[in-house]
């Protein structure tokens, strides 16, 4: 699939016409040295990394860009924060070096790339990326994933000017990360159920190109495992190419929908909690893969029960409690925005009786769990190291409350809707 000739964009019968502004998207060998004639046209540019991204990558960018006025800031880690957080701090530390910058490149993956997505578009100077890792899908999307007032947010951002993803580079990323990516990359047979799901029972826009297109590279990822592990050059580029491809759907939706849904929501659920308590989570893209094989299990145990006659409900009280046991000082944020978005106060039970049978034929029609559990072995990813690292308690509260985090529906709540905490 050509990126070049998806990002030309498309009249779509969705009703809507797809647009990205990307202007170039480099997946290929040396593809760092594209910066030189890239940046001609700006005069003071910013490099923002962490300590391990400007290693593995700094000092080609600084070669690309010799001869060109240059600033950086580098992220290192600290006893009390050993990795670089998304948040107010560190979108001040970038804010602060921004005077007179033309351009902003960011060197790293999806915190770096948040940050920089963010900083750019709410100072409206542009930025490109330079990618380490094919460690998640964020490159071309125009979320930025950003943890404000202790709440992980996808904040509107814009999208960069361009997208450098070396294969000398990301190939040596830590396999971890690479893990990540296809880990990512498997969550979205999660992710395009929940979509589905939603526009039956809420009518949310939904467009069938974006859904085959994401679904598409869904599957093409899975032919690759063996080769990541290897490092395999072509693997690697087919991963990252999957990453940005997903990306550029998600910005033609004008959301994260086709990509993101109930197992990023557990994941997000993971990382605050952790967050919060100083507990240890996995990578964002691994917690998302291991989330995908729970909610697996969340649809098959759904289309294997009776619906009820009514809709499960905590008073407001015990909410509340439960609420603020679980998030803490982040209780109250997550409480408003739902009481915002009015999920509580709805009463579905009418539309789920009336669409039992589609709503089943949905959630039937996505790999079960034992299928992504394959999935995820063929990289090496042991859904074991989930329940061993999160516990059962842990992991049954995500199954409840991890849906508060968001505004969106997905089948998180379908579940406690039907079932609440009596399975």
């Amino acid at each position: 699939m050509d990126i070049n000739e998806i990002l030309n964009g498309k009249i779509c019968d969705c009703g809507k016409e797809h647009k990205c502004s990307i202007e170039y998207v480099f997946i290929e060998s040396g593809a760092i040295a594209k910066l030189s004639s890239l940046c001609s046209e700006y005069n003071k540019i910013l490099l923002v990394a962490d300590k391990n991204t400007f290693d593995s990558a700094g000092a080609k960018v600084e070669k690309a860009l010799a001869g060109k006025k240059f600033e950086k800031i580098i992220f290192y880690p600290t006893k009390l924060q050993p990795i670089l957080i998304p948040n107010e701090d560190a979108i001040f530390a970038v804010k602060e070096n921004i005077d007179g910058v033309d351009l902003i490149i960011g060197i790293g993956s999806g915190v770096i790339q948040d940050l920089c997505k963010c900083v750019s578009f709410y100072a409206k100077i542009p930025y490109m990326i330079v990618a380490t890792a094919p460690s998640m899908d964020g490159y071309a999307s125009d979320g930025a994933a950003m943890i404000l007032g202790g709440m992980k947010e996808t904040v509107k951002a814009g999208l960069p000017r361009a997208i450098i993803a070396d294969v000398d580079v990301l190939k040596n990323a830590p396999i971890e990360m690479i893990k990540a990516g296809y880990g990512d990359i498997v969550g979205k047979y999660s992710a395009l159920c929940d979509w589905k799901l939603s526009s039956a029972v809420t009518d949310e826009y939904f467009c069938q190109y974006i859904y085959d297109t994401t679904y598409q590279m869904t599957q093409r990822t899975l032919s690759i495992a063996k080769g990541l592990l290897k490092r395999d050059e072509e693997s690697i580029k087919t991963l990252m190419e999957a990453l940005v491809i997903v990306g550029i759907m998600m910005s033609f939706a004008g959301t994260s929908r086709p990509a993101s849904g109930s197992e990023h929501h557990l994941s997000h659920f993971f990382e605050i909690v952790g967050i919060i308590n100083d507990e240890d989570y996995f990578a964002h893209g691994i917690d998302v893969a291991y989330s995908t094989v729970v909610t697996a299990k969340v649809r098959e145990k759904i289309v294997g029960m009776e619906f009820p006659d009514s809709i499960y409900r905590l008073d407001r009280e015990e909410y509340t409690e439960k609420m603020q046991k679980i998030y803490k000082g982040v209780a109250e944020g997550c409480i408003n925005l739902q009481d915002k978005v009015g999920n509580y106060a709805k009463d579905r039970i009418t539309i789920y009786k009336e669409k039992k049978n589609e709503i089943k034929n949905i959630l039937s029609n996505t790999p079960n769990a034992n299928e992504i559990e394959k999935m995820l072995l063929a990289v090496g990813l042991d859904f074991k190291e989930f329940n061993e690292l999160y516990g059962e308690k842990k992991i049954n509260d995500a199954l409840m409350y991890a849906k508060d985090l968001k505004d969106r529906y997905t089948v998180l709540w379908l579940y406690y809707d039907l079932f609440g905490e009596s399975i």
